[in-house]
């Protein structure tokens, strides 16, 4: 396959094609008249691989660490289940803090909505941030 068939064949574009290429997550072999690169279904099966792993948030070199065990006969399965027990500690954690933002924006445009207009005066800036600071660190 060229890379805009397989691009086709896995559902990504040939530039993700080719940058998975020069990433070394694929390895196609150059067609000896042309020079067109040129892969085959072992390239589809890590391109859907690469996909799906993005999906679930594993990065390129975590992604390059798991397909090395693979190409080496050794069971990545150990490194997935650490990395993404890692991964959802954190996103978890994001999580977290998202709310806790989500509900100091949504206290504020509460007290704003019925504050007046302010404007710069030398001492204070914007009296909506201020107050709302002063009013939380109390």
């Amino acid at each position: 396959m060229k890379v805009g068939e397989l691009a086709k064949a896995a559902s990504v574009s040939a530039d993700t094609v080719r940058y998975y290429s020069r990433a070394g997550l694929l390895n196609p072999r150059r067609h000896q008249d042309n020079g067109y690169q040129l892969y085959d279904e072992r390239d589809l099966q890590r391109l859907r691989f690469v996909r799906t792993a993005r999906q679930l948030g594993f990065t390129l070199k975590e992604i390059t660490e798991i397909l090395h065990d693979a190409d080496r006969h050794r069971s990545p399965c150990p490194r997935v289940r650490d990395l993404f027990a890692q991964k959802l500690i954190a996103v978890e954690q994001q999580l977290r803090e998202l709310k806790a933002l989500r509900n100091r924006m949504h206290d504020a445009m509460q007290q704003w909505q019925t504050l007046p207009d302010g404007m710069p005066n030398g001492c204070s800036i914007c009296h909506l941030i201020e107050h709302w600071h002063e009013e939380h660190n109390r």
